[in-house]
Order: C-alpha cells, then sequence, then structure tokens
C-alpha cells in the first residue's frame, strides 16, 4: 500500500470521525450496536464515493466540484442547527438529540464523503486502481469513527448537558470548514 493513499483515507476520515465523537457523546444504551453502526454506515460511504467519482471520471468534474462544498455545508449546517436548538429547547436530553438515527447518519455520511467523489474523479485522472484504494478508505473511515465513538463516550460523560449544543456546534464548524475551503 502506498503511503500516499494511506494519507489521502486518514484524511478523508477526519471528518466522519469528528462527527462520531459528538454521535458517541449522545448514545447512553447499545453503545457498540451504534457504534459500530455509525463507523459501517461512515465506512461504506466514504469508500463507496471515490468509486462513483473514479466512474463519473474527467467528465463529471467540473459539475461536480461547483456544487460539492455548498451541499456538504447545507447538510452539516442543517444537521448542526437542529441539534443545537434541540439541546437548547427545554433542556433537551442528549438521546432526544437523535444524531445516531439511520436517517441522520446516512445525510452526515452523505455531507461527509462528498470530499471522497472528488478524490475518486482525480484517481480516475491519474489511472489509480480504486477497487483497493477504495477499500483502504473505507477501512480507515470505520476505524477513525469507531475511535471517534469512543472518544465522544468518554467525553460525553464530562460535558452531559451540553452534548447536543456541543455536537451541533462541531457539525456546523465542519460544515463551514468544508465550505471554506472549497471558496478559498
Amino acid at each position: 500500500m502506498d503511503a500516499t493513499l494511506l494519507l489521502i483515507a486518514i484524511a478523508l476520515a477526519m471528518d466522519s470521525s469528528a462527527i462520531s465523537i459528538a454521535a458517541g457523546a449522545t448514545v447512553h444504551h447499545n453503545f457498540r450496536y451504534y457504534a459500530v453502526r455509525a463507523a459501517v454506515i461512515f465506512g461504506i460511504f466514504q469508500g463507496g464515493m471515490p468509486v462513483a467519482g473514479f466512474i463519473i471520471g474527467d467528465a463529471g468534474k467540473e459539475v461536480i466540484s461547483q456544487y460539492t462544498y455548498w451541499i456538504a455545508f447545507i447538510i452539516l449546517v442543517a444537521i448542526g442547527g437542529k441539534m443545537c436548538y434541540e439541546s437548547l429547547r427545554s433542556g433537551a436530553s442528549a438521546q432526544e438529540v437523535g444524531i445516531a438515527s439511520v436517517p441522520t447518519l446516512l445525510l452526515l455520511a452523505v455531507a461527509t464523503s462528498i470530499d471522497a467523489l472528488a478524490v475518486g474523479v482525480t484517481f480516475a485522472l491519474l489511472d489509480i486502481g480504486i477497487l483497493i484504494a477504495a477499500l483502504v478508505i473505507a477501512l480507515v473511515t470505520v476505524a477513525a469513527s469507531l475511535a471517534g465513538f469512543w472518544a465522544g463516550r468518554t467525553m460525553g460523560g464530562y460535558l452531559r448537558e451540553w452534548v447536543g449544543l456541543s455536537g451541533g456546534l462541531i457539525l456546523i464548524g465542519i460544515g463551514c470548514m468544508i465550505l471554506l475551503e472549497g471558496v478559498l
């Protein structure tokens, strides 16, 4: 395995890991189940998006690059804003925020894996073997997401009443960071 591919996989996994920290802090029952479910969902999307980008190739590069940052930004800010609102509204508990629900995880997986779609387009242009690359990206994402989930569980104990708000702010921050990277 090429060191460059491993570094790309680690970079792509960072957003999923950060979101997993927020999700891990909100889950108080069936923790292992939710951690594995979130990690697998993030891994499938992070590994699958480069394949989709590879298939799209050069033809779709211009269209994709115009909208990816905005899509990720809108999804992350919407979910983060909802988490902040729900956590501040009548003192909702962290569990009520629901960041670990399947629909929310799917939206987050799409938002955090859009970068991987662009990477797949690049892989097509550079004639890089996509199957091994996608597998490495998926496995690194699963590992980083599991680690993030467990870190969130640990931090969640210290942040009890602030978990929903801090998780929402993390998502909004990631969304803003993605948008700034795309605009600048």
